[in-house]
C-alpha cells in the first residue's frame, strides 16, 4: 500500500510587494529553499520571502489545476484571496 502524499499550493510576498505562487509536497521546506536564494529563479532576487496563503490539496493533478487558477488571477484578485488569510503552519 502506497502512502498518500498531499500537496500545498502556496502564495508568497517577496521583498519588493510582487506575490509568487507554486506547489510543493512539503511546504516548511519548500519555504525555507525560497529564503536560501536556491528556490524558484523569480523568487531568488526578491528576498525574502515571506507565506501569505496555501490551500492543502489531495493530489498533484489539484494542486496544479489550483495552481494554475490562482496565477490567472489578477493581483488585485490575488489580494481578495488572501485579504484576511491567516497563515497557520500545519
Amino acid at each position: 500500500m502506497t502512502r498518500s502524499v498531499d500537496y500545498f499550493v502556496y502564495i508568497l510576498e517577496c521583498a519588493d510587494g510582487t506575490l509568487y505562487t507554486g506547489i510543493t509536497n512539503d511546504l516548511e521546506k519548500r519555504i525555507g529553499t525560497h529564503n536560501s536564494g536556491k528556490g524558484a529563479k523569480y523568487t531568488r532576487g526578491r528576498l525574502p520571502v515571506r507565506l501569505v496563503y496555501f490551500e492543502k490539496v489531495a493530489e498533484r493533478g489539484e494542486a496544479t489545476r489550483r495552481e494554475m487558477e490562482i496565477k490567472s488571477l489578477s493581483k488585485s484578485g490575488k489580494e481578495r484571496l488572501i485579504s484576511g488569510y491567516r497563515v497557520r503552519m500545519i
